[in-house]
């Protein structure tokens, strides 16, 4: 009888090679860095186009750079920031109170800072809590100025309106309450450096 040599077979349980055990882990924390790193430049990007609405806001309502506000009726050529948007609201709430705040010089200031104070804010990646906070305050007057959940006007004639709650300002609101919870200001941007300031240490709501 021809003895036949049969092929190993290989039984189920198999110790660990040392090289998978190593290199695993190490793959794992290197997709998690990887991802990690791709979150922050992605908030950080976020910020920064952000930070620039804001910022141009400011400057072609100051100056009159011909967007939204004409050559010639910026701020400094004795313009006001806030009479044509208050002063048209037509539906709301608040109609009769924007139409009182319109032109004024106290909202002109306050609006104006608070455009400046949010763009530089995030361009520079400091202060986003006070920005986030500021902003959300400044996009709910200006939701409350529009009244998304009207139909029509106070005049009767249809507002245009396409959806009755979620509108730019909310959208604006929650990225910069997305911005400051992220940290966003430490890529691309002075947040790491703000944060080891004294001051700011010390008061961590100036983050």
């Amino acid at each position: 009888m021809a003895l036949h040599d049969h092929p190993h077979r290989h039984l189920g349980f198999r110790f660990p090679s040392p090289a998978r055990t190593s290199t695993a882990p190490a793959s794992a924390d290197e997709a998690t860095a990887a991802a990690t790193a791709t979150r922050a430049h992605v908030f950080a990007g976020l910020r920064l186009l952000t930070g620039f609405v804001f910022l141009w806001a400011f400057l072609d309502k100051t100056f009159g750079l011909g967007y939204a506000t004409g050559s010639g009726k910026g701020w400094i050529d004795g313009g006001s920031p806030t009479k044509g948007f208050l002063g048209s609201v037509a539906v709301g709430p608040m109609e009769s109170t924007f139409h009182d705040w319109a032109g004024a010089a106290w909202a002109d200031w306050l609006f104006m800072l608070g455009l400046l104070g949010i763009g530089l804010a995030l361009i520079a990646g400091i202060g986003l809590r006070l920005a986030a906070v500021a902003g959300t305050v400044m996009m709910a007057l200006m939701w409350v100025a529009e009244w998304p959940p009207a139909k029509h006007l106070s005049d009767g004639s249809a507002s245009m309106s396409t959806n009755p709650f979620a509108d730019y300002h909310l959208v604006y609101a929650v990225v910069l309450i997305a911005l400051a919870a992220a940290g966003a200001g430490a890529t691309w941007g002075l947040g790491r450096v703000w944060a080891r300031l004294p001051f700011v240490s010390r008061n961590r709501w100036l983050l």
